[in-house]
């Protein structure tokens, strides 16, 4: 399986909070935010990982350009500066287009490294005519969740900005394959500029998308929120 990162964003709440390094470097016990990506995405067996970082904030690309050899998988990273988180997708698009299903994820979404195995490897397993699958959590603590409805298949039928029968939510985890990349081309084309307008136009497309629920997932938006990030953390090293 390949990966990429979304890792452009300025952080700026954070820094507004207090936090001074960039929010890919917050360290979650011991380990930097993106760091612990890399290990994940190493012990599932990754073959390529691309990560897209953002350009005024150096220091992300030199940390990862340091462990680049100690990892089991080829890295490739790019310093951009994007108008949006989409617009960074399409880097990593690029990057990955032509190897096959790609899982992507924002590096500050955060999540149990158990459960997300499990989604890795459903998507690795899952049917030709699956199109992709999205990372969904019933955990409800985002500013602005985008919902995400299902048919009793989990094949997903819409992505909504509001659900007066909220089940599942996005988590920020993309899995998807080239024929997704097609429809981004049109998005960009036509000047969509938000992932989940994105996400809405692969179901307009016809693209078939299956929902897995990958259990309590967190965005770090706010200092507050490291709390139950470094908990979630210190629950999955003591699993091991």
């Amino acid at each position: 399986m390949n990966f990429g990162v979304i890792a452009a964003g300025e952080g700026s709440r954070l820094s507004e909070e207090g936090i001074s390094v960039p929010k890919p470097l917050v360290d979650l016990n011991g380990e930097p935010m993106i760091g612990r990506l890399m290990r994940i995405f190493g012990e599932l067996g990754a073959e390529d990982v691309a990560v897209v970082t953002n350009a005024t904030r150096h220091e992300t690309a030199q940390y990862l350009n340091e462990i680049a050899s100690t990892l089991p998988f080829r890295l490739h990273v790019k310093e951009a500066v994007t108008p949006s988180s989409m617009h960074t997708f399409a880097l990593l698009g690029g990057m990955l287009k032509g190897k096959g299903r790609f899982i992507t994820t924002t590096v500050d979404t955060i999540f149990s490294a158990t459960e997300f195995g499990k989604y890795v490897q459903a998507f690795q397993n899952a049917p030709a005519d699956v199109d992709g699958m999205m990372a969904v959590t019933t955990y409800i603590d985002d500013e602005k969740p985008l919902y995400v409805r299902v048919d009793d298949r989990m094949d997903i039928t819409a992505f909504l900005d509001k659900d007066p029968e909220p089940k599942y939510i996005s988590a920020g985890v993309y899995g998807l394959d080239d024929k997704a990349l097609d429809v981004l081309d049109g998005c960009l084309e036509s000047g969509v500029s938000r992932m989940r307008n994105f996400q809405r136009a692969l179901v307009e497309n016809g693209l078939r998308l299956k929902a897995s629920d990958i259990g309590r997932a967190i965005d770090v938006d706010h200092a507050s929120d490291l709390e139950l990030a470094r908990k979630i953390t210190k629950e999955e090293k003591e699993e091991i």
